[in-house]
Parts: C-alpha cells; sequence; structure tokens
C-alpha cells in the first residue's frame, strides 16, 4: 500500500483505527524530509498491513499546532489509536524497521493500562 495524505478532516479518523499507523509529517522545503521520503514509501511498499500516512505541514498548519510539530520530519506512530511513538528527525531505512517491530511486538494491553494511570493521575 502507498502513503496516504491525510488532512485535518481524515487524521483523527485514520490514526484511531486498530492497527498500526505511521504518520510523517513534512514539507516541500525540507531537505531531510526528502531523503525521508523514498525510505518511508519503500517500507510501506514491503510493510503493506501498516498504514503508511503523511501530513503536509505547509498545507496543515492546524495538526502540526494540535501536536506540537517543533521540528521536521516528524514521524508518529499509533497503534489502536494509541499514539506509541513521536520522535523528530528522518530514520534510516534500517532503524524505520526497528520502530515498526517494536510497535509491533507492544503489549497493547500493558500500554492501554499506562494510559488509563496516566489520566487518572
Amino acid at each position: 500500500m502507498a502513503t496516504v495524505d491525510l488532512t485535518t478532516d481524515t487524521f483523527d479518523e485514520t490514526v484511531s483505527k486498530d492497527g498500526i499507523v505511521l504518520v510523517d509529517f513534512w514539507a516541500e522545503w525540507c531537505g531531510p524530509c526528502k531523503r525521508f521520503a523514498p525510505i518511508y514509501d519503500a517500507t510501506s511498499e514491503v510493510k503493506t498491513e501498516i498504514t503508511f500516512a503523511k501530513v503536509d505541514t505547509e498545507a496543515h498548519q492546524e495538526l502540526s499546532g494540535k501536536y506540537q510539530i517543533t521540528a521536521i520530519p516528524t514521524l508518529m506512530a499509533f497503534r489502536d489509536g494509541i499514539m506509541v511513538f513521536n520522535q523528530a528527525g528522518a530514520l534510516p531505512g534500517p532503524q524505520l524497521n526497528q520502530l515498526i517491530e517494536a510497535v509491533e511486538g507492544l503489549d497493547m494491553d500493558e500500554v492501554r493500562r499506562q494510559v488509563e494511570d496516566q489520566h487518572s493521575h
């Protein structure tokens, strides 16, 4: 599956679904973003069970503000609607694959417990 472009209207719906959703916040003028894009796109062709999404920070500044994006590229990972990774900087292919493996290996019952604990304090 190729990457999907997210907008303010489609962002929440996309990241809240079951499974893994990666989101790349990028901009046309960003050199590291341009270097990361082919890696991200190539991985999306291999890992077809994962949704690979992109947000153009210039076109969707309200999303950048909502998620406090201060540097790009920023990569976020959501699993079953919960953000489990959020980091600025372009990842080389092997590190992107390691991230995917880590997200795939998460104990989501434990993650949900941690989220509930944070919200109850």
